[in-house]
């Protein structure tokens, strides 16, 4: 995931928290180990964009793996200045 977010949002700090230990046994753990995700993203080409809008180019730049291998993925996303 970190090499997908880094090719989308060049100069982007990015934390990516494995939180799938917090979920064991709950709906959605397959018991991998890695199902569930926090990601605070702080990018400057979100400036003047809400939400919503960030949180749609975050899952565009991750494509298919929210859904099918990622169960959950908690997403903070942020400008420099927030």
């Amino acid at each position: 995931m970190e090499g997908l977010l880094a090719a989308a949002f060049p100069g982007a700090n990015i934390t990516l928290s494995n939180d799938s230990a917090q979920h064991r046994g709950h709906a959605g753990d397959d018991g991998s180990g890695e199902s569930h995700f926090s990601l605070l993203i702080i990018w400057d080409g979100f400036a003047g964009q809400n939400r919503v809008a960030r949180q749609r180019l975050v899952n565009r730049a991750l494509g298919d793996l929210p859904g099918q291998r990622v169960h959950a993925l908690a997403i903070k996303a942020l400008t420099p200045g927030e």
